[in-house]
């Protein structure tokens, strides 16, 4: 028999089928095996099984063995593989990468067994007691233990009775060790009671809709509070009861806990998390979970959606309009776009939910592409929190430099004389966006990136946002020696400073990257706050999605129009979101919640649709302006980024590009909006040079973006990197 096998390289040159012969009948398609490959061993894939092949047989190198029983790779993740490749235009290598956990690739986690004790079946224990010498205290007493036939584990025992009296009960056939594969559950103490809720007309209505849909995607539109989870879980319900599996996603790793929780006490351990934050040995274990069909619902951030199931009968990615799905690092994914084919392949249904959809999803709702479900309600009909706006620049000529207004001091104050709970979220975490000399006007910048650093006051140290490297805090400037060093801009540490000043008896946590860390960081965190364990909760973005706090009636939002002023034609549509979203976390329960939003720009149109809760306002304005001006959903950016260390051999490669890329473009100009060559906006990144040829082209023009791949991907080299981009969520 003859195998084609991809092998674990990730290398253009190399991006190809190979062809080994085995005669192991336990090697078939998906299967991992080690494959001779030069003069080394390598991991690969089974991608197909024949039993001819084309050449001759004493030239085809045997597989050398088979790395597990059950293929590791169905005949649909198979084909998903082959999608990424062709949509992503990515090795196969690097597709097949996505669909296994690292560490398994790399031979480093293993299963893990447990060995257990137990009495010989139909062994006479009293004769047996009775062979051993008067000497064997030991092996009598652990006998005398064992005889009701439980099997007790081989570690107990022996702290008990001693290694050596277990080892020689064992040694004389009078019992059996036994091996059992033992699962690395992650969050053990995760419980929760499974509580009978009803369904609102609404929700029942929503349900229905998704089940009785003759298209394949489902977008539901529904305010925060409006109960889209219990919808997601009755969905799901109704996939396991059908023999089939489920996918849910969600955008951040710190929403997957409360998730898990609500699927563990609705269907207990058949539901298996997947995401970056767990060790080693618990992503193997849940995958494995999943793979053996031991669990049929997969729960986690975008990788999820590579989950190892089979029958998927319903994927869910809630939030759907979160930049999260997008991954910007290759292979560069679409989420959403994988999600559509892999519910395709199976015949199986995808729903989109939120309560500020993307613009390119409500407009495909809209136009009928999607089945639309609104739930305009919050659960039991409670509003929406009221949204106090303060102007900023009022606060400064009343002589108030402080990073909280008058306004939001005196709703903290009152929220905390009412035993309740107040968010307060700021998208800046440390304690200063930048370093500046009052003398010289100099700003600290890292090494090797072209951006300026943030002060982290809890380490004392200068970090990098980009490339993570961390400078000691200076003392004068290192530009003129001036000891006048400012603290210009406000991040989370500085905010939580700050309260802890003006509310001394406050109990505050902070919730960004810095404090979440560790595998559990996000889990104690949310733990803590909902068990009320504190008052305040400051945050980056990652508090402002999906959680329930029942007793936050306050939510404080400080440089609300920070993301409005970035060079990225999304700015207004994130703001959008970010304002909605984090807006929503208050008054979720039964006492009416306040937003206090300040801003330096009160008359910001975005902003005051935000504010209302504008959704339709906000996108009827939004796509108007993209369709007059050539941006997506009516074109495709594409970019290709070209960088490397040496900046000239950088500049030659983009220039030799675009000259190719210029004869592509004069062929096609009916079908370009936009074509350029320039510095990318962060011109040095990690000590590498940055340069970029953007397009915006008519969408879904698959010959041309094919003809634009080809020719960059060509000037790729061990010293230059060429990436190939479309519609990417960062052209930073």
């Amino acid at each position: 028999m003859f195998a084609d096998v991809i092998v674990d390289i990730n290398n253009v040159e190399v991006d190809k089928v190979f062809e080994y012969s085995f005669s192991d009948c336990r090697i078939t398609l998906g299967s991992r095996v080690l494959v001779p490959f030069g003069k080394k061993l390598i991991e690969g894939i089974v991608i197909g099984v024949k039993e001819n092949s084309v050449y001759d047989a004493d030239k085809i190198k045997p597989i050398n063995s088979l790395l597990e029983e059950k293929p590791a790779l169905t005949p649909e993740t198979l084909a998903l593989m082959q999608h990424v490749c062709k949509t992503c235009y990515v090795t196969r290598a690097s597709a097949l990468r996505l669909f296994l956990p690292s560490e398994m690739r790399k031979g480093k986690v293993k299963e893990q067994f447990n060995r257990f004790v137990k009495i010989k079946d139909g062994l006479d224990v009293e004769g047996a007691i009775s062979s051993l010498k008067k000497t064997a205290v030991k092996q009598k007493e652990l006998l005398e233990f064992l005889k009701n036939g439980e099997k007790h584990l081989f570690t107990v025992l022996s702290e008990r009775f001693g290694s050596s009296a277990v080892n020689a009960v064992v040694g004389k056939q009078f019992a059996e060790i036994i091996k059992e594969k033992y699962f690395r559950l992650p969050y053990k103490d995760l419980a929760s009671v499974n509580k009978q809720i009803t369904l609102t007309e609404k929700q029942k209505e929503a349900v229905e809709s998704v089940k009785n849909t003759d298209k394949t995607v489902s977008l539901i539109f529904g305010v925060t509070g409006s109960g889209k989870t219990e919808v997601y879980l009755n969905l799901i319900n109704d996939v396991i009861k059908n023999g089939k599996t489920a996918i849910m996603l969600v955008p951040e790793i710190a929403l997957t806990p409360q998730m898990l929780k609500a699927l563990r006490a609705r269907f207990e351990n058949h539901a298996a998390i997947l995401h970056s934050g767990l060790s080693a040995g618990e992503r193997f274990d849940e995958w494995w979970r999943l793979r053996n069909g031991e669990a049929q619902i997969a729960i986690g951030a975008r990788s999820a959606i590579f989950a190892p199931l089979e029958k998927v009968g319903l994927i869910i990615i809630d939030e759907e309009h979160d930049g999260s799905y997008s991954s910007e690092s290759a292979p560069r994914y679409d989420t959403i776009e994988l999600a559509k084919f892999r519910a395709n392949l199976n015949n199986a249904k995808l729903v989109l939910g939120s309560a500020t959809p993307s613009i390119e999803s409500y407009k495909k709702a809209i136009d009928g592409e999607y089945n639309l479900i609104e739930l305009p309600d919050r659960i039991n009909k409670r509003p929406l929190p009221s949204v106090d706006v303060v102007d900023m620049r009022k606060e400064v000529m009343r002589g108030n430099n402080s990073v909280f207004s008058s306004v939001l001091k005196n709703e903290i104050s009152r929220c905390l004389e009412n035993n309740n709970q107040a968010i307060i979220f700021l998208n800046q975490r440390g304690y200063s966006r930048t370093v500046i000399c009052t003398e010289c006007g100099h700003v600290q910048k890292c090494k090797d990136c072209d951006v300026s650093l943030t002060y982290h006051q809890e380490e004392n140290a200068l970090l990098c946002h980009y490339c993570g490297a961390k400078y000691k805090m200076i003392n004068a400037c290192t530009e003129c020696g001036s000891p006048y060093i400012k603290h210009s801009g406000t991040g989370t540490e500085r905010v939580v400073s700050e309260l802890k000043k003006l509310y001394p008896t406050a109990r505050i946590l902070r919730m960004d990257r810095d404090t979440t860390q560790n595998k559990e960081g996000h889990f104690n965190i949310i733990n803590k706050f909902t068990a009320k364990e504190a008052d305040i909760l400051v945050g980056t973005q990652m508090i402002a999605k999906g959680h329930d706090f029942p007793s936050v009636t306050l939510v404080g939002i400080l440089d609300a129009d920070m993301s409005l002023h970035f060079s990225d034609f999304r700015s207004s549509e994130r703001t959008f979101q970010l304002i909605t979203q984090v807006a929503g976390r208050s008054g979720r329960a039964q006492e009416k919640g306040t937003v206090v939003l300040q801003t330096y720009s009160p008359e910001n149109l975005t902003l005051r649709q935000a504010i209302k809760y504008d959704y339709e306002g906000f996108f009827n304005q939004e796509v108007s302006i993209r369709k007059a001006t050539g941006f997506p959903p009516f074109t495709d950016i594409v970019r290709v980024l070209i960088s490397g260390a040496d900046e000239q051999g950088v500049i030659n490669a983009t220039k030799a590009i675009y000259q190719e890329l210029t004869e592509v473009y004069n062929q096609n100009k009916d079908k370009f909006r936009f074509f350029g060559c320039m510095k990318a906006p962060l011109k040095r990144l990690q000590n590498k040079f940055r340069y970029q040829i953007l397009m915006r082209i008519e969408a879904k023009e698959k010959e041309l973006l094919d003809k634009i791949f080809i020719i960059s991907d060509k000037y790729k080299s061990r010293n230059l990197f060429v990436s190939f981009e479309i519609n990417s969520n960062n052209l930073t």
